[in-house]
C-alpha cells in the first residue's frame, strides 16, 4: 500500500467514523423518543440491563460519566417512569441499590432486539478472525471514548 493510499483511507476513515457516531447518536435519540426517555436515561437503562444485578448510584455515575448528583436525578426519572426501583442492599442496609424492574427490563430488551437485531446480521459474512478484529476495535473505541469524555468533563480539552 502506498503512502497516498493509506492517507486517503485514513481520511475516509475519519469521515466515516464521524458519520457513524452521528448515526448512532440519532438512532439513540429516535429510540429514546419512541420509549419516552431522555437519551442518557435510555443508555443508562441499557447499561443497567448489562450489569447483571442491582448497582449503587455511584456505579451508575461511573457507567455514565455523570456526577453522583446527576446520576441520582437520572435514577429518579427512571424510577418515576417505572424502569427501576431502589432497594436496600441485603448485606449492608446502609447502601441503596438501583435495580431494573424485571418486566420493564424484558420489555426494553425486546424493543432493543427488535430495532437493533439486524446489527448482528451485518457480521454474518465475516470469519472468526474478522469478528475478533471488530470486537477488539469496539473495546478500544469504548475505552478511548470514555477517556476523551473524561478529559472533556475535566476541562483538560477545550472544545474551541
Amino acid at each position: 500500500m502506498t503512502a497516498s493510499t493509506r492517507e486517503a483511507l485514513l481520511a475516509e476513515l475519519a469521515v466515516v467514523s464521524r458519520r457513524y457516531m452521528a448515526s448512532y447518536a440519532l438512532f439513540n435519540q429516535a429510540l429514546a423518543d419512541r420509549l419516552g426517555l431522555h437519551p442518557t436515561d435510555l443508555q443508562c437503562l441499557n447499561l443497567l440491563t448489562l450489569e447483571g444485578g442491582p448497582v449503587t448510584t455511584g456505579r451508575i455515575a461511573e457507567l455514565t460519566g455523570l456526577t453522583t448528583g446527576s446520576a441520582t436525578r437520572l435514577v429518579d426519572r427512571l424510577e418515576r417512569a417505572g424502569h427501576v426501583v431502589r432497594e436496600r442492599d441485603p448485606d449492608d442496609r446502609r447502601l441503596v441499590l438501583v435495580a431494573t424492574v424485571p418486566e420493564r427490563a424484558a420489555e426494553f430488551t425486546r424493543v432493543w432486539d427488535r430495532v437493533g437485531g439486524g446489527w448482528v446480521a451485518l457480521f454474518d459474512d465475516l470469519d472468526d478472525s474478522q469478528h475478533a478484529l471488530f470486537i477488539d476495535h469496539m473495546r478500544q473505541t469504548m475505552e478511548y471514548g470514555a477517556e476523551q469524555a473524561a478529559r472533556l468533563r475535566s476541562g483538560a480539552v477545550r472544545p474551541y
